[in-house]
């Protein structure tokens, strides 16, 4: 099915009315009606599949089951379905409220804040609804006027009519007036705040509960400057975009579009009747339908008489995102932003005794820091990503094992995502490294890229069209434990003969103050390599050699356009670099007809396991 039918989640609250089900088809016999979500995963009401192999199933239903890719590449930074979709009919007025911003909102109830829009569908002879403040008030005035039920004499009271578009983002009090027919488009948030409430009590008798405290903490206390919504949208901003259609079913009849990979499309009918169709799949539509079409669900066509509100995710404007490189004597957490540039870092040791599950809510605590010390709102924040040392199951989000921080079987992204609202992904540090040259290094200009991290072990990742190798379950490469000689040195991991055994920095060293009966610096070994020392050169060619052997194995399985020779020992790129090339093209199957990957050094340095991680 490429055109879901959605059956709606009513609610009864005491002020609605039953115009939903006269006039927009609502299969509902309950006296009242106030609203019905028409697109809707909120636990607290979800919509209904109709039509189709999940009918009887709910949205979320259909989501899990084919993955988040429905929803379309600009959904990705949502940990949850971004929307919340009703019609509204106040018979009698909504409570004065206002909605929290997505930080105080997560941080006080653990949801999203809440801004959304009103389309006016109708509205009695001087219908009017509640929009910010007729001027500045103090935050006592505010707290004043509650108190001695005045606060309406400094609201601002706005007539409406039908066709009426409002955006009333997070912060902004607000109510709808009696006698309005309205329909919602909004985070998929549940939280409200009650400033006031005409003295009505609910089902059970009592007074409804005011929310007073928090109502102060967040509201904008200035009047609402209202910028220009109705063009080229109906409503657009980070959480969703609004489109207005119209087919009068004369002159205009049938209007076609494209659902790309980046968004789905809802479409709710506000009136009329005809067909909407999509792969060869035709489905009817009457006057309160709500249609979903997933992402990439290709070309669409809508024929008949109606009105309709279209709603799409666009990308999130100036996004920054969070990189995180766990190592075993730092972690350092950097913002990015969208042209890869690092706006701010900090690092911090961690405490090594400490329980991994201290240490993430250590590093949450940070994470938050840093945004707010740098004015970045959370919900600016489209992802965080973390490199860690070891054994990852990127998949589900877990360390298997890390020696180096003494973590195994640790959780860390379902525990990480108890208080960042945005998706977390991980991967090992390694593979970080390599992907933050691939999108902003070295290895920009390139889809296919492997690294050799040359350290006190030997790391390494693969880059493939763009994406990190993950392999199996664990994810990633280890580079460094492919043997090179069998039944050779016994490596840290306890096979014979792995490349880590021979090139890394310990190795050199150890080979290098063998070789010359003394100890000695890097900086020293190739210092006496290019003085061609009788006793230096030959361990410097055996190392190259050795490693050469590495690149050309990973040259014949991947045929990466790039090699980058990353680490400490990056720093003597200059004279590796040539005999490496030259091993490549000499022992690379194929030789000089074959594909020859260019030989690089890195050069972000540290920074790199910092941007990659934030590209994950």
């Amino acid at each position: 099915m490429s055109i879901l039918k959605l059956k709606p989640a009513y609610k009864d609250y005491l002020w609605g009315g039953h115009r939903l089900v006269e006039e927009y088809n609502m299969n509902y016999d309950g006296d009242i009606l106030a609203e019905a979500w028409t697109l809707s995963c909120h636990p607290d009401g979800p919509s209904v599949i109709e039509n189709g192999p999940f009918a009887g199933r709910t949205l979320k239903d259909y989501i899990d089951a084919n993955g988040q890719e429905v929803l379309g590449t600009h959904c990705r930074r949502f940990k949850e379905f971004p929307i919340l979709v009703k019609l509204i009919d106040a018979k009698d007025s909504l409570s004065i409220q206002v909605h929290p911003s997505n930080g105080f909102a997560l941080s006080k109830e653990g949801q999203y804040g809440k801004t959304e829009m009103w389309y006016v569908l109708d509205a009695q002879e001087g219908a009017f609804i509640y929009y910010g403040f007729k001027q500045e008030v103090t935050k006592e005035e505010f707290a004043e006027r509650i108190e001695n039920n005045t606060l309406q004499e400094v609201l601002n009271p706005v007539e409406v009519h039908r066709g009426d578009a409002f955006l009333i983002e997070s912060g902004t009090i607000h109510a709808i007036g009696k006698g309005c027919l309205i329909a919602e488009i909004q985070q998929n948030s549940n939280v409200t705040y009650r400033v006031y409430d005409y003295g009505r009590k609910g089902k059970d008798g009592r007074k409804r509960d005011l929310h007073i405290e928090k109502a102060l903490a967040v509201t904008t206390r200035v009047p609402v400057i209202k910028n220009g919504e109705g063009y080229p949208h109906l409503a657009d901003c980070d959480y969703f975009t609004v489109d207005k259609l119209n087919l009068d079913g004369e002159l205009t009849y049938r209007m076609q579009g494209t659902v790309t990979d980046s968004s789905f499309l809802n479409v709710i009918i506000l009136d009329g009747e005809g067909t909407l169709t999509n792969k060869q799949e035709k489905v009817p539509y009457r006057k309160g339908d709500s249609l979903f079409l997933p992402a990439g669900s290709g070309d669409w066509q809508i024929e008949g008489r109606c009105d309709a509100l279209m709603t799409t995710i666009r990308e999130k404007a100036s996004p920054i995102r969070v990189g995180v490189d766990i190592g075993s004597s730092e972690v350092r957490i950097g913002i990015i932003n969208s042209e890869q540039h690092i706006i701010a870092s900090k690092s911090y040791q961690p405490v090594r005794s400490m329980p991994a599950v201290q240490m993430i809510d250590d590093l949450s605590k940070r994470i938050l820091d840093i945004l707010n010390e740098n004015d970045v709102p959370l919900d600016q924040c489209i992802g965080v990503g973390v490199g860690i040392p070891g054994t990852i199951d990127r998949r589900n989000g877990k360390v298997l094992y890390s020696n180096n921080i003494r973590w195994e079987d640790v959780s860390i992204v379902e525990r990480l995502g108890r208080v960042i609202p945005c998706p977390v992904r991980i991967a090992n540090n390694a593979d970080c490294a390599a992907l933050g040259e691939a999108v902003a290094g070295a290895g920009k200009d390139y889809s296919d890229v492997a690294m050799f991290t040359l350290g006190g072990g030997v790391g390494g990742g693969m880059i493939l069209s763009g994406r990190v190798f993950e392999g199996g379950i664990m994810g990633g490469s280890e580079i460094g434990h492919m043997v090179v000689r069998a039944g050779g040195r016994v490596c840290t991991c306890g096979r014979k003969g792995c490349l880590e055994a021979y090139v890394s920095m310990g190795a050199l060293l150890k080979d290098a103050e063998k070789a010359a009966g003394r100890i000695l610096s890097a900086d020293e070994v190739f210092a006496l390599y290019r003085k061609n020392d009788p006793t230096i050169v030959p361990v410097v060619k055996e190392y190259i050699d050795t490693l050469g052997v590495g690149i050309v194995n990973i040259v014949n399985i991947f045929r990466p356009q790039l090699i980058l020779i990353g680490g400490l020992l990056s720093a003597y790129a200059g004279d590796l670099i040539g005999p490496l090339k030259k091993i490549a093209e000499e022992q690379s199957f194929g030789g000089r007809h074959g594909m020859i990957p260019e030989i690089k050094a890195a050069e972000l340095g540290k920074n790199a396991g910092l941007i990659g991680a934030a590209n994950l």
